[in-house]
Protein backbone atom coordinates (compact mmCIF):
# COMPACT_ATOMS: atom_id res chain seq x y z
CA UNK A 1 0.00 0.00 0.00
CA UNK A 2 1.31 3.49 -0.51
CA UNK A 3 1.47 5.95 1.93
CA UNK A 4 -1.25 8.57 0.07
CA UNK A 5 -3.82 5.27 0.21
CA UNK A 6 -3.01 4.49 3.82
CA UNK A 7 -3.97 8.33 4.43
CA UNK A 8 -6.84 8.25 2.11
CA UNK A 9 -8.23 5.19 3.88
CA UNK A 10 -7.42 6.62 7.90
CA UNK A 11 -9.58 9.89 6.45
CA UNK A 12 -12.36 7.74 4.97
CA UNK A 13 -12.34 5.64 8.20
CA UNK A 14 -12.44 8.34 10.23
CA UNK A 15 -15.78 10.03 8.49
CA UNK A 16 -17.63 6.18 8.52
CA UNK A 17 -16.72 6.18 12.27
CA UNK A 18 -17.62 9.53 13.24
CA UNK A 19 -20.13 11.56 12.40
CA UNK A 20 -19.30 14.63 14.55
CA UNK A 21 -16.45 15.19 12.33
CA UNK A 22 -16.18 17.59 9.26
CA UNK A 23 -13.41 17.48 6.51
CA UNK A 24 -12.72 20.69 4.71
CA UNK A 25 -10.29 22.24 1.87
CA UNK A 26 -9.79 23.29 -1.39
CA UNK A 27 -10.78 20.77 -4.05
CA UNK A 28 -11.49 18.12 -1.68
CA UNK A 29 -14.20 16.28 -3.20
CA UNK A 30 -14.58 14.12 -5.88
CA UNK A 31 -13.98 13.33 -8.66
CA UNK A 32 -10.80 15.47 -8.25
CA UNK A 33 -10.44 14.34 -4.25
CA UNK A 34 -7.61 16.96 -3.53
CA UNK A 35 -4.28 17.96 -5.15
CA UNK A 36 -2.76 14.51 -3.86
CA UNK A 37 -5.67 12.51 -4.30
CA UNK A 38 -5.66 11.88 -0.03
CA UNK A 39 -9.31 12.85 0.03
CA UNK A 40 -10.68 10.77 -3.01
CA UNK A 41 -13.69 8.93 -2.48
CA UNK A 42 -14.07 10.59 0.91
CA UNK A 43 -17.04 13.51 -0.29
CA UNK A 44 -19.35 10.57 -2.23
CA UNK A 45 -19.74 8.85 0.53
CA UNK A 46 -20.25 12.05 2.92
CA UNK A 47 -21.46 14.73 0.87
CA UNK A 48 -22.75 16.92 4.02
CA UNK A 49 -19.62 16.55 5.94
CA UNK A 50 -16.65 16.53 3.30
CA UNK A 51 -16.98 20.26 1.96
CA UNK A 52 -15.42 22.19 -0.42
CA UNK A 53 -14.17 25.41 0.55
CA UNK A 54 -12.80 29.00 -1.30
CA UNK A 55 -9.68 29.76 -1.60
CA UNK A 56 -9.12 30.89 1.99
CA UNK A 57 -6.41 29.24 3.97
CA UNK A 58 -7.44 32.04 6.97
CA UNK A 59 -11.47 30.93 6.64
CA UNK A 60 -11.19 27.59 6.27
CA UNK A 61 -8.90 26.73 9.68
CA UNK A 62 -11.37 29.75 11.34
CA UNK A 63 -14.26 27.50 10.58
CA UNK A 64 -12.45 24.41 11.49
CA UNK A 65 -11.29 25.65 14.75
CA UNK A 66 -15.23 27.31 15.69
CA UNK A 67 -16.47 23.60 15.09
CA UNK A 68 -14.06 22.30 17.12
CA UNK A 69 -14.32 24.62 19.87
CA UNK A 70 -18.49 23.65 19.41
CA UNK A 71 -17.62 20.57 20.09
CA UNK A 72 -17.56 18.95 16.96
CA UNK A 73 -14.50 17.57 15.52
CA UNK A 74 -12.28 18.92 12.27
CA UNK A 75 -9.99 17.90 9.93
CA UNK A 76 -8.60 20.99 7.25
CA UNK A 77 -6.50 19.99 4.42
CA UNK A 78 -3.47 23.02 3.29
CA UNK A 79 -3.25 22.39 0.11
CA UNK A 80 0.50 23.35 -0.01
CA UNK A 81 2.20 23.95 3.66
CA UNK A 82 3.77 26.99 2.61
CA UNK A 83 0.10 28.28 3.08
CA UNK A 84 0.34 27.65 6.73
CA UNK A 85 1.57 31.39 6.87
CA UNK A 86 -1.80 32.04 6.09
CA UNK A 87 -3.62 30.25 8.92
CA UNK A 88 -0.77 31.54 11.28
CA UNK A 89 -3.04 33.54 13.37
CA UNK A 90 -6.31 31.42 13.66
CA UNK A 91 -3.84 28.52 14.71
CA UNK A 92 -1.75 30.56 17.16
CA UNK A 93 -3.77 33.02 18.50
CA UNK A 94 -7.40 31.44 18.02
CA UNK A 95 -7.53 27.77 18.47
CA UNK A 96 -4.47 26.95 20.16
CA UNK A 97 -5.32 29.19 23.02
CA UNK A 98 -8.91 28.10 23.20
CA UNK A 99 -7.80 25.40 25.36
CA UNK A 100 -7.01 27.08 27.83
CA UNK A 101 -8.19 30.45 27.97
CA UNK A 102 -11.63 30.10 29.01
CA UNK A 103 -10.88 29.49 32.62
CA UNK A 104 -11.23 25.52 31.72
CA UNK A 105 -9.95 23.14 29.49
CA UNK A 106 -11.86 23.05 26.22
CA UNK A 107 -10.83 20.27 24.16
CA UNK A 108 -10.21 21.84 20.49
CA UNK A 109 -10.06 18.49 18.69
CA UNK A 110 -8.57 20.24 15.28
CA UNK A 111 -6.09 18.38 12.56
CA UNK A 112 -4.34 20.85 9.78
CA UNK A 113 -3.08 19.07 7.48
CA UNK A 114 -0.69 20.35 5.55
CA UNK A 115 1.65 18.83 2.06
CA UNK A 116 5.37 19.72 2.84
CA UNK A 117 8.68 19.59 1.33
CA UNK A 118 10.70 19.74 -2.14
CA UNK A 119 12.45 17.65 -4.14
CA UNK A 120 9.36 17.86 -7.04
CA UNK A 121 10.45 21.32 -8.75
CA UNK A 122 7.34 23.00 -7.55
CA UNK A 123 9.55 26.03 -6.41
CA UNK A 124 10.15 28.56 -3.51
CA UNK A 125 6.37 28.90 -2.88
CA UNK A 126 5.55 25.22 -2.96
CA UNK A 127 8.44 23.17 -1.14
CA UNK A 128 9.16 24.88 1.84
CA UNK A 129 9.27 22.64 5.13
CA UNK A 130 7.83 25.19 8.28
CA UNK A 131 7.92 23.29 10.95
CA UNK A 132 10.05 25.04 13.04
CA UNK A 133 7.57 28.29 12.72
CA UNK A 134 5.10 26.24 15.03
CA UNK A 135 7.64 24.51 17.89
CA UNK A 136 7.00 25.92 21.10
CA UNK A 137 3.49 26.67 20.80
CA UNK A 138 1.48 25.70 23.96
CA UNK A 139 -1.60 23.54 23.15
CA UNK A 140 -0.35 22.96 20.11
CA UNK A 141 1.26 19.75 18.74
CA UNK A 142 2.89 18.67 15.51
CA UNK A 143 2.99 15.33 13.94
CA UNK A 144 4.99 14.38 10.82
CA UNK A 145 3.10 11.07 8.61
CA UNK A 146 5.99 8.67 7.90
CA UNK A 147 5.96 5.30 6.25
CA UNK A 148 6.16 3.11 9.09
CA UNK A 149 3.05 4.50 11.17
CA UNK A 150 -0.74 3.97 10.30
CA UNK A 151 -2.17 7.14 9.65
CA UNK A 152 -5.39 5.82 11.14
CA UNK A 153 -3.57 5.31 14.85
CA UNK A 154 -2.00 8.48 14.00
CA UNK A 155 -5.13 10.86 13.39
CA UNK A 156 -7.08 9.07 16.33
CA UNK A 157 -4.16 9.78 18.51
CA UNK A 158 -4.44 13.33 17.10
CA UNK A 159 -7.98 14.29 17.64
CA UNK A 160 -8.04 12.24 20.71
CA UNK A 161 -5.61 14.67 22.51
CA UNK A 162 -8.15 17.77 22.73
CA UNK A 163 -5.99 20.21 21.44
CA UNK A 164 -5.02 21.27 17.77
CA UNK A 165 -2.60 19.43 15.46
CA UNK A 166 -0.55 19.90 12.44
CA UNK A 167 0.32 17.15 10.57
CA UNK A 168 3.23 17.71 8.15
CA UNK A 169 2.77 15.25 5.05
CA UNK A 170 6.11 15.36 3.18
CA UNK A 171 5.11 14.65 -0.64
CA UNK A 172 7.73 12.29 -1.75
CA UNK A 173 6.43 10.30 1.07
CA UNK A 174 2.85 9.89 -0.97
CA UNK A 175 3.72 7.59 -3.74
CA UNK A 176 6.12 5.64 -1.74
CA UNK A 177 5.16 2.10 -0.33
CA UNK A 178 3.61 1.32 3.50
CA UNK A 179 6.34 -1.07 5.54
CA UNK A 180 4.91 -3.69 7.18
CA UNK A 181 5.99 -6.79 8.92
CA UNK A 182 8.92 -5.46 10.99
CA UNK A 183 11.25 -5.39 7.69
CA UNK A 184 12.30 -2.24 5.48
CA UNK A 185 14.06 -5.04 3.23
CA UNK A 186 17.01 -7.48 3.21
CA UNK A 187 19.20 -5.53 5.37
CA UNK A 188 17.27 -3.00 7.64
CA UNK A 189 14.43 -4.35 10.71
CA UNK A 190 12.18 -2.49 12.32
CA UNK A 191 9.97 -1.98 15.59
CA UNK A 192 8.47 0.41 17.51
CA UNK A 193 9.34 2.49 20.56
CA UNK A 194 7.50 4.39 23.39
CA UNK A 195 3.71 5.40 24.27
CA UNK A 196 1.46 4.37 21.72
CA UNK A 197 4.21 2.95 19.27
CA UNK A 198 5.38 6.12 18.61
CA UNK A 199 8.20 5.94 17.36
CA UNK A 200 9.86 3.35 14.81
CA UNK A 201 13.62 2.13 15.98
CA UNK A 202 14.96 1.14 12.59
CA UNK A 203 18.92 -1.02 12.63
CA UNK A 204 21.20 -3.11 10.74
CA UNK A 205 21.44 -5.09 13.81
CA UNK A 206 21.64 -5.48 17.10
CA UNK A 207 20.46 -1.96 18.19
CA UNK A 208 22.85 -1.62 21.13
CA UNK A 209 25.49 -2.10 18.78
CA UNK A 210 25.11 0.67 17.02
CA UNK A 211 27.89 3.25 16.92
CA UNK A 212 25.46 6.47 16.66
CA UNK A 213 22.37 6.94 16.26
CA UNK A 214 19.99 9.22 13.99
CA UNK A 215 16.86 11.27 14.47
CA UNK A 216 14.25 11.94 11.64
CA UNK A 217 11.02 12.98 10.73
CA UNK A 218 8.99 10.61 8.06
CA UNK A 219 10.22 12.67 5.44
CA UNK A 220 13.56 12.48 5.23
CA UNK A 221 13.43 8.86 6.64
CA UNK A 222 13.70 6.92 3.44
CA UNK A 223 17.25 9.02 2.45
CA UNK A 224 18.56 8.76 5.90
CA UNK A 225 17.65 4.59 5.34
CA UNK A 226 19.73 5.00 2.13
CA UNK A 227 22.62 6.43 3.70
CA UNK A 228 22.59 4.25 6.55
CA UNK A 229 22.50 1.23 4.66
CA UNK A 230 25.38 2.55 2.38
CA UNK A 231 27.22 3.40 5.29
CA UNK A 232 27.08 -0.11 6.79
CA UNK A 233 27.50 -1.83 3.03
CA UNK A 234 30.82 0.56 2.33
CA UNK A 235 32.63 0.70 5.90
CA UNK A 236 30.90 -1.72 8.28
CA UNK A 237 29.27 1.11 10.25
CA UNK A 238 26.40 0.55 11.99
CA UNK A 239 23.55 3.10 12.59
CA UNK A 240 20.75 3.03 14.52
CA UNK A 241 17.27 5.19 12.88
CA UNK A 242 14.40 6.98 15.29
CA UNK A 243 11.56 7.90 13.07
CA UNK A 244 9.09 9.54 15.58
CA UNK A 245 5.63 10.46 14.20
CA UNK A 246 5.34 13.05 17.05
CA UNK A 247 7.80 16.10 16.63
CA UNK A 248 6.21 18.23 19.16
CA UNK A 249 5.66 17.89 22.27
CA UNK A 250 8.45 15.26 21.83
CA UNK A 251 9.34 11.83 24.36
CA UNK A 252 13.02 11.58 24.55
CA UNK A 253 12.36 9.06 27.56
CA UNK A 254 12.23 5.87 25.25
CA UNK A 255 15.18 7.11 23.33
CA UNK A 256 18.02 8.22 26.25
CA UNK A 257 19.48 4.30 26.26
CA UNK A 258 20.32 4.28 23.28
CA UNK A 259 21.74 7.29 22.82
CA UNK A 260 23.56 7.66 25.94
CA UNK A 261 25.59 4.15 24.79
CA UNK A 262 26.43 5.31 21.38
CA UNK A 263 26.99 8.41 22.41
CA UNK A 264 27.27 10.15 18.50
CA UNK A 265 23.78 11.84 17.92
CA UNK A 266 23.18 13.33 14.37
CA UNK A 267 19.29 14.86 14.10
CA UNK A 268 18.33 15.48 10.21
CA UNK A 269 15.43 17.59 8.61
CA UNK A 270 14.99 19.34 5.57
CA UNK A 271 13.98 22.51 6.56
CA UNK A 272 16.66 25.42 7.11
CA UNK A 273 18.95 25.76 10.36
CA UNK A 274 17.85 28.28 13.31
CA UNK A 275 15.09 27.94 15.91
CA UNK A 276 14.39 24.02 14.61
CA UNK A 277 12.75 21.25 15.66
CA UNK A 278 15.79 19.48 15.57
CA UNK A 279 17.77 22.04 17.23
CA UNK A 280 15.41 21.70 20.29
CA UNK A 281 15.42 18.27 20.22
CA UNK A 282 19.67 18.38 20.94
CA UNK A 283 18.74 21.00 23.38
CA UNK A 284 17.19 18.15 25.47
CA UNK A 285 20.06 15.19 24.73
CA UNK A 286 22.01 17.98 25.65
CA UNK A 287 20.63 18.72 28.71
CA UNK A 288 20.21 15.13 29.99
CA UNK A 289 22.93 13.18 28.39
CA UNK A 290 25.72 16.12 28.33
CA UNK A 291 28.23 13.88 30.18
CA UNK A 292 27.95 10.50 28.12
CA UNK A 293 27.73 12.25 24.88
CA UNK A 294 31.21 11.75 22.49
CA UNK A 295 30.70 14.97 20.36
CA UNK A 296 27.84 17.80 20.42
CA UNK A 297 24.51 16.80 18.38
CA UNK A 298 25.62 17.60 14.76
CA UNK A 299 22.02 19.09 13.09
CA UNK A 300 21.90 18.64 9.04
CA UNK A 301 19.51 21.10 7.77
CA UNK A 302 18.74 22.18 4.09
CA UNK A 303 21.11 25.51 2.75
CA UNK A 304 19.44 28.96 3.97
CA UNK A 305 18.29 29.76 0.48
CA UNK A 306 14.47 29.64 -1.01
CA UNK A 307 13.71 26.15 -2.79
CA UNK A 308 14.75 26.69 -6.35
CA UNK A 309 12.08 25.23 -9.06
CA UNK A 310 15.37 23.92 -11.46
CA UNK A 311 15.83 19.91 -10.20
CA UNK A 312 19.57 20.40 -10.25
CA UNK A 313 19.81 23.58 -8.36
CA UNK A 314 16.66 22.14 -5.73
CA UNK A 315 18.95 18.73 -5.17
CA UNK A 316 22.09 21.27 -4.33
CA UNK A 317 19.91 23.67 -1.78
CA UNK A 318 17.74 20.82 0.02
CA UNK A 319 19.09 18.12 2.36
CA UNK A 320 19.85 14.78 -0.06
CA UNK A 321 20.90 10.96 0.93
CA UNK A 322 24.50 12.54 -0.11
CA UNK A 323 24.18 15.17 2.32
CA UNK A 324 23.06 13.03 4.83
CA UNK A 325 26.20 9.99 4.24
CA UNK A 326 28.58 12.85 4.65
CA UNK A 327 27.69 14.01 8.16
CA UNK A 328 27.45 10.66 9.31
CA UNK A 329 30.65 9.83 8.19
CA UNK A 330 32.31 12.85 9.65
CA UNK A 331 30.19 12.30 12.72
CA UNK A 332 31.94 9.00 13.46
CA UNK A 333 35.49 9.55 12.44
CA UNK A 334 35.42 12.99 14.82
Amino acid sequence: MRVVENLNQALRGLLDEDPSLFLLGEDIVDPYGGAFKATRGASTRHPDRVLATPISEGGITGIAAGLALAGDRAIVEIMFGDFLALCFDQIVNFASKSVTMYGRRVPMRLVVRCPVGGNRGYGPTHSQSPQKHFVGVPNLALFEMTPFHDNTATFSRMLDRGEPCIHFEDKILYTQRMYRGGRVDGLLRYDFVGADGGTARVRVEDPDEAEQVVIVPGGLANPVLAAVRSLFLAEERSCLVYVPSQLYPFDLDPLLPSLRRAGRVVIVEEGTAGGTWGADVAQLIHQKLWRDLRRPVRLVHSAPSVVPTAPHLERGVLVQESTIYQALRETEDA
